[in-house]
């Protein structure tokens, strides 16, 4: 397979971090985008792995116009951190995973070059997802790398994550292979914190309410000893 990374030397070339364009389409596919990587970062926060969204990504150096803003990509085994954009050359790894969150305007774009540059880069799978069924009746589709060639994911699963996808209204639902535990999503992060806040909070109510009653029957609390 035809290699598309130039083994330019240049130096002094400015890779720009932008390109003033909006993060996503519509606020669903924004949501997509938000969902995936919230998900993916608290999943992977412990490891060598970074999940950048909607960044430049370089593949080849000393030529600053070719780039590819993947609405999602993840890779592993380099320093975690925030990246101002990402090149292949500096970091030496390929991104793993992408996820594109399509449309029936980015369809061309999505299965054509995308996923013939993503295949060649050697992009060991990658995800279509079309929050609002516009063009994928099913929402999701994946591909893995076989032989240098992408071939359809039949069986739902990120090999390179351990993690089975299943689609929960207008987003992708993440399941840990190991434990089936669901990845949360970000409002459902701000739901188990207000939870986690209000149950500490009852139990400090109930705690008081206890200290009453002792010090009602002339005991003060506050000498026990803990056994």
């Amino acid at each position: 397979m035809t290699s598309l990374l130039p083994t330019s030397q240049s130096t002094g070339i400015f890779y720009p971090s932008s390109d003033g364009e909006p993060l996503a389409e519509t606020s669903v596919h924004a949501d997509a985008i938000i969902n995936t990587v919230v998900a993916l970062r608290q999943y992977l926060n412990s490891q060598d792995v970074i999940v950048l969204a909607d960044q430049f990504l370089y593949y080849a150096q000393g030529y600053p116009k070719l780039r590819v803003a993947p609405d999602v990509m993840v890779i592993l085994d380099v320093k975690p951190g925030s990246r101002d954009n990402y090149k292949i050359w500096e970091e030496g790894q390929i991104p793993v995973v992408i996820f594109e969150i399509t449309s029936e305007g980015t369809r061309d774009q999505d299965t054509g070059y995308k996923r013939t540059l993503y295949e060649q880069l050697g992009v060991k799978e990658y995800w279509l997802f079309d929050p609002k069924g516009e063009w994928i009746p099913e929402q999701l589709r994946g591909y893995r790398l076989r032989r240098e060639e992408y071939e359809p994911i039949t069986d739902g699963r990120s090999e390179p994550l351990q993690l089975r996808l299943e689609i929960d209204g207008q987003l992708i639902a993440f399941y840990r292979e190991d434990t089936g535990e669901k990845l949360l999503a970000q409002w459902e992060l701000v739901q188990a914190r207000q939870q986690a806040e209000e149950r500490a909070e009852q139990a400090e109510s109930e705690v008081e309410r206890l200290k009453e009653k002792l010090r009602s029957l002339g005991v003060d609390p506050d000498t026990i000893e803990p056994q």
